[in-house]
């Protein structure tokens, strides 16, 4: 079908113009793209208003496959070449019938191809671009999963496995189907630079979501008469107790990517009303990005950081809330401090990071080995530099601050708002005000903001409330960016985080406040009068380069002012 077809029924319903069809034809033809799309790549008319126009005019429904759940083993119907090329999307096989999302329903070529591979009568729908790409990602990108359930369907889901293996290895060819499948949902969340994959049973099936940059997508399901191999197989990978399904359990395994480099997976299982749920987080041993710069220390903090570093004594504490990064830059300073002429002891609950020249203790409280305990052995090591992988009560922030006033040199992370507000924090835990004013060399506090996706970035026009909220005068000369979303970021607009920071040193006026037992209301209006860079700046200038947007440092950052 000729594309003027397409181009007549939008003239005859008004959505252009002749001269408008005559220009887009001229400028299409040297495209590559269909009609439809340079009509609205070039901002002719709205994808809205072509989804509208062609649901009326030819009586095709329309799908949000955003929200519709489409089986996996659609994927054997019809192949990713196929698919890709055509832009095509096979959402729903009824008997005889298939189901064809697509961007132009008037791809008659692409509808004939389907066709003639499946056998079937082919009913095309029309959705979004957009969720189009999202949909070929997310069902294609899980090809071998598809394919490794059928392999367990058929063998009715009694697949044998190597019950010693702990080892996730990349080359599965001859493995079971449970193993395959098991090895490509760890490899899905690999390849999206995921921090933990859910599986979670539900009441007719399972489901497989990943967490990239703080949020969770879904990526797969899972038939329910699976459910019990599946889980079984995380459990023995992990060294779990695959009989006990009662309460929870926690393991550990490896995953080997193709290029030999290994990736530390933590597996927590939970008892649910639907079955157990299984946790993985996975911990990259990449040391890499373990530096200043690369967990997004800016130029003007790196010399308090470094400062900072150079302390022989005393108490640094990295402030935050949950999940704002306070582990990666504990284990950035480790890494820079961890020498073979010091004993550097870490206690951590539990070890994420595995470092050679430093002794890690795993805090076990179930046998009586707390924080507070095990600070207290590891005074009689000789220890040099002591990690505290959190200060949780009293007793664990008293023992610390008088390790440091003898002479050890003590990093730990604490859950608070801001810099200022760990001393309060501390002083709360029953910390004497001298206790702390003496010990603590500064505190480091964070958060996480999600970076712009680099695919979808465009220019944008910000609510002048979130702008006010920031407090960033437009004059009219700043350009703000945003993501627009797409396959590539989940349709969130965003792709990988970025540390925000602001650090205070404490000098000799800061001490004598602390030690009057001043509030954080006092330190904050003195500490405004040294170098101190606030966070709220340093987002800022995060905005201003393009980085992330106004409304994410709103959202992170904004509660702090």
């Amino acid at each position: 079908m000729k594309y003027k077809r397409l181009g007549e029924m939008l003239v005859d319903v008004g959505a252009i113009t002749e001269a408008q069809l005559e220009e887009a034809l001229a400028g299409q033809k040297g495209s590559g793209k269909r009609l439809g799309t340079y009509l609205v790549d070039e901002k002719y008319i709205s994808e809205d208003q072509l989804i509208e126009i062609l649901r009326r005019q030819l009586g095709i429904d329309f799908i949000d496959l955003n929200k519709a759940k489409i089986d996996p083993s659609l994927v054997t119907l019809v192949p990713k070449n196929i698919a890709k090329s055509n832009r095509v999307v096979p959402v729903r096989l009824d008997r005889d019938t298939l189901y064809l999302a697509m961007e132009d329903p008037m791809n008659f070529p692409a509808v004939e191809q389907v066709k003639n591979i499946t056998k079937k009568r082919v009913i095309p729908m029309i959705a979004y671009s957009r969720s189009i790409d999202r949909a070929l990602s997310v069902l294609y990108d899980n090809e071998g999963a598809a394919k490794a359930m059928e392999e367990m369907k058929e063998e009715q889901g009694f697949a044998t496995v190597d019950e010693t293996a702990n080892v996730l290895d990349s080359d599965d060819t001859n493995a079971a189907p449970t193993v395959k499948l098991v090895n490509s949902i760890i490899e899905r969340g690999i390849i999206e630079k995921a921090s933990d994959i859910h599986i979670e049973p539900r009441e007719h099936d399972m489901c497989v979501r990943i967490r990239v940059d703080g949020r969770l997508n879904e990526v797969l399901q899972i038939p329910k008469e699976l459910q019990s191999a599946v889980i079984s197989r995380f459990k023995v990978m992990a060294n779990m107790n695959i009989a006990e399904r009662r309460i929870p359990q926690d393991g550990r395994a490896i995953a080997r990517r193709p290029d030999g480099t290994n990736i530390d997976l933590r597996l927590n299982s939970l008892p649910t009303i639907y079955g157990e749920k299984i946790v993985i987080r996975l911990f990259t041993r990449e040391t890499s990005i373990l530096n200043p710069h690369g967990i997004g220390i800016t130029d003007e903090d790196i010399p308090k950081f470094d400062r900072l570093m150079k302390n022989t004594s005393g108490v640094v504490l990295i402030v935050g809330p949950t999940g704002s990064g306070k582990t990666s830059t504990l284990y950035t300073m480790i890494n820079a401090l961890k020498s073979d002429t010091v004993n550097m002891i870490s206690l951590e609950d539990p070890v994420e990071f595995q470092i050679e020249g430093v002794t890690q203790v795993a805090i076990n409280e179930k046998v009586g080995l707390t924080f507070a305990s095990a600070l207290r052995a590891c005074l009689r090591q000789d220890p040099d530099i002591i990690c505290i992988g959190e200060i949780r009560d009293g007793e664990t922030a008293e023992i610390a601050m008088r390790a440091a006033m003898t002479g050890h040199f003590v990093l730990s992370t604490i859950h608070t708002e801001d810099a200022c507000s760990a001393i309060d924090r501390l002083k709360d835990m029953g910390v004497e005000p001298y206790l702390v004013a003496g010990s603590v060399r500064g505190v480091i506090s964070q958060r996480l903001v999600r970076k712009i996706c680099p695919n979808c970035r465009e220019e944008t026009t910000p609510d002048p409330l979130l702008l006010d909220y920031a407090g960033i005068k437009n004059d009219g000369t700043k350009r703000f960016y945003h993501g627009r979303g797409c396959h590539q970021c989940f349709d969130s607009g965003y792709r990988g985080r970025t540390g925000v920071f602001e650090i205070m040193t404490m000098n000799s006026k800061l001490r004598d406040i602390v030690a009057s037992g001043a509030t954080g209301t006092e330190l904050r209006r003195q500490i405004s009068t040294t170098d101190f860079t606030p966070m709220i700046v340093n987002g800022r200038k995060l905005i201003d380069a393009g980085v992330t947007t106004v409304d994410e440092v709103v959202r992170t950052i904004v509660t702090l002012e």
